[in-house]
């Protein structure tokens, strides 16, 4: 569940994420050795933080260069504010007379996400032993798979939605496998999955049709279609569905075998319908916790734009036509709907199957 949940979050935020260079520029690192000015500015009855840091600049082409930027806009609160020995992140472009153009891009933040990981590392082996570790190879698999095959084969120009299909039917037995080992259980699981798969991507591609969403809602989209005329934009609303569901379906699919396995291993004697609606009983649980346990991460994703709308005078009704809230909704619902159908479904396959050796 936690390594699912992660990677949802993880590839929203990758969905989400602006273009990081919108030309060629060198990235810097430097470390923040002087506040060498600091005000209080007021523009427009707002208040807002300017500062003037001296940098030392460790890494990169202009390392142990000292240089002098300006940070204006800054929050008041002390989280927007530079401190002396901040790792901060700089950009270098070249003028047109070839004059060097520095600006602050971020704060390097390695050092804290680092320690994060490895308590989240730590965690999961110290609980889940061996199945932990599996699960932390599946998850590396995933990235593998996401980093190396579908992202370069998409950027290349690939059909996304292809490119989703072929990657989920590389993932489904490498992760399954590797996470629960090679057994009928793992077997009736995947069949489950594929299923509930197809029927996610065929209700979301009808109402993506039907609602005749571009995939222009975000700035990202428009940035993309404009730097490569062969992105396929609404092919992507419906590859990142189909990754996503994937990533919830192996805990509810590999549950529900689990559930029958031990069911027919307690009695022989039942039959399969009595199985089936024994399991049910569980699987009703299940689909409960995991239906409001994926609306409330792609929730979270979501949480500034959802505040933006909440704050708009233009009542519900208006609010959801918005091509940027409809794709959010058909999101999280199509993806609902393929977890909900695949308790029956894997639960019937499972009932059907001597799941007991």
């Amino acid at each position: 569940m936690v390594k699912k949940i992660l990677l949802i979050i993880i590839l929203a935020l990758v969905y989400a994420l602006p273009p990081l260079a919108l030309a060629q520029e060198e990235i810097l690192e430097g470390q923040v050795t002087q506040i060498v000015k600091e005000d209080v500015v007021v523009q427009a009855d707002q208040k807002s933080l300017y500062q003037q840091l001296g940098i030392l600049i460790t890494h990169g082409s202009a390392k142990d260069k000292r240089i002098t930027l300006k940070a204006a806009g800054l929050p008041l609160s002390g989280a927007g504010k530079y401190q002396v020995g901040d790792q901060v992140m700089l950009s270098l472009n070249y003028g047109l007379a070839g004059e060097e153009i520095y600006n602050l891009v971020e704060l390097v933040r390695r050092k804290q996400l680092l320690t994060l990981f490895l308590i989240f590392i730590v965690l999961v082996i110290a609980v889940g032993r061996w199945r932990g570790v599996a699960s932390l190879a599946g998850l590396g698999l995933s990235f593998l798979v996401i980093f190396k095959l579908i992202l370069p084969q998409i950027n290349q120009g690939k059909d996304p939605v292809r490119v989703a299909i072929l990657a989920s039917l590389l993932l489904i037995p490498l992760t399954f496998c590797l996470s629960h080992g090679w057994n009928k259980k793992t077997l009736v699981a995947m069949v489950g999955t594929l299923g509930a798969l197809v029927l996610t991507g065929l209700l979301a591609k009808y109402f993506i049709d039907g609602m005749r969403l571009m995939g222009f809602a975000s700035e990202e989209a428009g940035f993309l279609k404009a730097s490569r005329s062969d992105f396929n934009i609404r092919g992507l609303i419906l590859a990142g569905i189909i990754i996503g569901a994937l990533g919830v379906l192996d805990d509810i699919t590999v549950a529900q075998a689990a559930v029958v396995q031990q069911l027919k291993q307690s009695n022989a004697k039942l039959r399969p319908r009595e199985v089936f609606w024994r399991a049910m009983k569980v699987g009703q649980d299940h689909i409960a916790s995991m239906v409001n346990t994926l609306v409330l991460v792609y929730t979270g994703a979501a949480l500034p734009l959802l505040l933006l709308f909440i704050s708009n005078p233009l009542p519900f009704s208006q609010v959801i036509n918005y091509e940027i809230i409809a794709e959010e909704v058909i999101r999280t619902l199509a993806g609902s709907i393929g977890l909900v159908a695949a308790v029956p479904l894997t639960t019937f396959l499972a009932s059907q199957v001597d799941l007991r050796n």
